[in-house]
């Protein structure tokens, strides 16, 4: 799965990523996107206060394709704010030759202090997949560049750990370890700010019994085979991730509290509305305000994007303060 996505031949390597495959709060409509940049910018500059206004304030976006996200939310930010602001692309894929030079390009999140985003990222992170044999004994499943699937090996003594506290029943299991270990990895580089996770998720309470692994090429839901030519991608186990946060914290001696909720909470907070416009004598007008509030309303919909789990973990900053 790793090397299908991001191998020297992988679907975000040489392919068009998420753009044409599927749509996101970044690449949907102008409007949609541009309501989610403003929404990020909002965040931005709550962190921004509760931190003391620090110089530089970083603004890192993991996983963040091709930078539109930090673009527009640049374009979002008054004057004296964005000239203090910082803002990183953490990406696996080469740096596009068009990148706004304002943009700094890293394989790896930088230690910061500020705010950290990482939107649909976590569901790409590579995981395996645990099946029954003929035996009944827990194995983890191959699948060939034709979409045939093989018993493997066993899982490991830690996969086996992590499936008996997370994911103890069910068909087709997913060892949610490397998305623990992902996001743990970037909340240790946030020094002072907020680390936010926004992703399609599930928890002990809703554990899909055959799982969620799928493929999408050309906005339509494909088999997930590991070829790279179709994106690759698995719902989160949220609660999982959400302890490997607090658990760095712990290790460290540090209070990492945590926060979480769903996209429409999260963006009804910050500003965005999905409330019809009263109707107004400026035909034009309100024909944009109508349009702008159903693009809302997209961004809001618990069956669609607002369906997706926020998952906040602050350093040295409650989480809840910045939705005060």
């Amino acid at each position: 799965m790793d090397r299908a996505l991001y191998g020297p031949d992988g679907f975000y390597v040489l392919g068009e990523g998420a753009t044409g495959h599927f749509r996101t709060s970044v690449s949907g409509s102008a409007t949609v996107a541009e309501l989610f940049a403003g929404a990020v910018g909002e965040l931005l500059d709550r962190v921004d206060v509760a931190l003391g206004r620090p110089d530089p304030l970083d603004l890192v976006d993991v996983g963040a394709g091709s930078g539109d996200l930090l673009e527009a939310v640049l374009r979002s930010l008054g004057s004296e704010r964005a000239a203090r602001t910082r803002p990183t692309v953490v990406e696996r894929r080469p740096r596009p030759a068009d990148l706004s030079p304002y943009l700094t390009w890293l394989d790896g999140v930088p230690d910061m202090t500020g705010l950290l985003i990482a939107n649909e990222w976590l569901d790409n992170i590579a995981l395996d997949v645990v099946v029954a044999d003929g035996a009944g004994d827990d194995v983890v499943l191959l699948v060939d560049h034709a979409g045939v699937e093989t018993p493997g090996r066993p899982p490991t003594a830690q996969e086996s750990a992590w499936l008996a506290r997370w994911w103890p029943s069910g068909h087709r299991r997913e060892i949610g370890l490397t998305r623990d270990t992902a996001w743990g990895a970037a909340v240790s580089h946030v020094q002072r700010g907020l680390a936010v996770a926004i992703d399609y998720s599930h928890s002990a309470a809703d554990r899909p019994a055959y799982g969620t692994l799928t493929g999408f090429r050309h906005g339509r839901e494909t088999e997930p085979i590991p070829d790279g030519s179709c994106d690759l991608t698995a719902h989160v186990a949220i609660d999982s991730v959400a302890a490997a946060g607090a658990a760095w914290g712990a290790a460290y001696g540090q209070a990492v509290p945590a926060l979480l909720t769903d996209q429409r909470s999260a963006l009804s907070a910050l500003g965005v509305s999905g409330r019809r416009p009263e109707y107004a004598a400026d035909p034009a007008g309100y024909a944009a305000a109508l349009q702008r509030a159903g693009d809302a309303a997209e961004l809001l919909d618990r069956g669609g994007l607002g369906g997706f789990a926020w998952l906040l973990h602050g350093v040295d900053l409650h989480p809840a303060s910045v939705f005060g």
